[in-house]
């Protein structure tokens, strides 16, 4: 942990976990943060999407959801960030407090509901930056949408033109009926449109853009082939496995546990990394696949990558364990594949897919 945080660290902790977030990303605005010191490890560089990442570690979506931030974290050392959840219109999402620090699992809770300044505010930030590095979008829909899908293709064409790639939140759990949308026959019916919108962008002349679809870790297990099915028969270009659980097991801190919203961080990892690695198999490994969800170590990263990851991103991590966490990562990442004699980081994909679908989730 960098001396900086090891300072910062209690100051924030003494604060409402929101009011603490608003102030690191006020911080990173101003450009206080660490900045990447050397060139990565060339082993750890992947091409995804016809897209180049210097690593496979990203910042997931809910960090940035203004995309105030995303030219700081990239220059920090992330091979890339994803900013969101974003709504076609601003929304206030669920009322305060709705962040929970789970100190004795180094977890969170939080509801808090797809709060975004909209479309046109990120927008606006996004066209601004300077195109360089990877940069996604996750967008979603307005919490009194009348029509939800619409909401998602309105996401897809506001960004078609700034975003490295889209991806389609269908998966937080503060939404009421959000996760509906995962269900095979709702979920062929919002790819079918969000794909037509792309057919028509290409038609007219844009550039093609990857779109990913964002699962929840609380899927049945008897559903996650039929929707695999459906993500593979649209030809989605890639998998995010997970958003956050509303399951409350193991947790120590019985008393926060108690509290509505999805939990992220450690008690998070084996489900959605066993889940992962379900997901790699049912697609044969042929879907490029996001491992999101308890990565705070680089022993979690490699875990994630050997269950069918290409491309890796945390959140709650770096809350518990600050800026530095990320050099350490990409150290360990370098150091295991001098160990295990591979080429490059992409060989790790799927190595240990089979051991994990094997756990329970």
């Amino acid at each position: 942990m960098p001396p900086l945080y090891h300072l910062a660290r209690p100051l924030l902790f003494a604060l409402d976990p929101e009011r603490a977030h608003a102030l690191t990303l006020a911080a990173l605005e101003a450009g206080v943060h660490p900045r990447r010191e050397a060139a990565d490890d060339a082993r750890l560089a992947l091409s995804v999407w016809g897209l180049d990442f210097p690593n496979p570690l990203g910042v997931a979506a809910g960090f940035d959801k203004d995309a105030r931030v995303a030219g700081s974290l990239l220059a920090m050392g992330f091979g890339h960030a994803e900013v969101g959840t974003v709504t076609p219109r601003p929304q206030q999402g669920n009322p305060r407090p709705r962040v929970f620090r789970l100190l004795l699992d180094r977890a969170l809770i939080n509801r808090l509901g797809f709060n975004n300044a909209g479309h046109a505010a990120t927008l606006a930030r996004l066209s601004q930056r300077a195109q360089s590095g990877v940069v996604g979008v996750n967008i979603g829909a307005n919490r009194d949408a009348a029509d939800r899908v619409a909401d998602y293709v309105a996401g897809v064409r506001a960004f078609w033109d700034v975003a490295s790639y889209l991806t389609v939140n269908i998966s937080s759990p503060n939404t009421p009926g959000l996760r509906d949308l995962q269900a095979p026959a709702e979920l062929d019916a919002l790819l079918g449109r969000v794909l037509a919108e792309r057919e028509a962008l290409l038609a007219g002349g844009r550039p093609r853009r990857p779109i990913v679809v964002k699962l929840s870790p609380d899927i049945a297990e008897a559903d996650l082939e039929p929707i695999t099915g459906v993500l593979a028969s649209h030809g989605i270009d890639g998998i995010a496995v997970s958003n956050t659980t509303l399951a409350r097991d193991g947790l120590a801190d019985a008393a926060l546990a108690k509290e509505a919203g999805g939990v992220s961080g450690p008690p998070l990892f084996q489900r959605s990394t066993a889940m992962l690695a379900r997901v790699y198999l049912l697609t044969g490994g042929r879907i490029p696949l996001i491992g999101i969800g308890g990565i705070d170590s680089g022993a979690a990263a490699i875990a994630k990558l050997e269950a069918g990851a290409t491309l890796l991103q945390l959140y709650t991590g770096l809350v518990y364990e600050g800026p530095g966490l990320l050099a350490r990562i990409k150290d360990d990442l370098a150091a295991y594949l001098d160990h295990a004699k591979l080429p490059r980081i992409a060989d790790a994909t799927g190595r240990r897919a089979q051991e994990w679908a094997a756990k329970p989730r």
